[in-house]
């Protein structure tokens, strides 16, 4: 299956990804894609309607999220603490809980300038959602 999902778009594989996180993560109320060069939400589907003002700042609190000014600060403290070198982000996975909501968020694996979100009522199994989130990243090559 991954065969076939590298051989399409990156657009279609964008698109693949939100569906299949959409339809495999436990409780899943919504699930998107951010573009981290771009601060640009790249494709989602949710259940409910939202205003496009929302999602715009989705995409950006998933920037500042991950590479915020104090973020990058710290990953490059650890860089260089580390005598490590390279564009590789120390912060691949977060998990934010609200009053009714989780919402995960994952750098795909090798496009680091992309990351996943999937948006689950409370109530969800944690362990199964990293689980379910994680295997569907890992089959996608974006």
């Amino acid at each position: 299956m991954a065969t076939k999902r590298m051989a399409q778009g990156f657009s279609d594989q964008v698109t693949g990804l939100v569906k299949t996180l959409r339809a495999d993560a436990p409780d899943c109320v919504a699930a998107g894609a951010v573009d981290m060069a771009t601060g640009m939400l790249l494709s989602y589907e949710t259940v409910d309607n939202h205003p496009p003002e929302v999602l715009d700042l989705l995409a950006g609190a998933t920037l500042d999220l991950f590479q915020g000014r104090t973020v990058v600060m710290i990953e490059d403290v650890f860089k260089e603490r580390r005598g490590v070198s390279g564009d590789n982000h120390f912060f691949q996975e977060i998990l934010v809980n609200s009053d009714h909501l989780t919402h995960l968020f994952v750098r795909m694996n090798e496009q680091q300038d992309v990351v996943a979100v999937v948006v689950c009522r409370k109530s969800v199994n944690v362990g199964m959602l990293f689980a379910q989130v994680r295997r569907v990243v890992k089959d996608y090559s974006l």
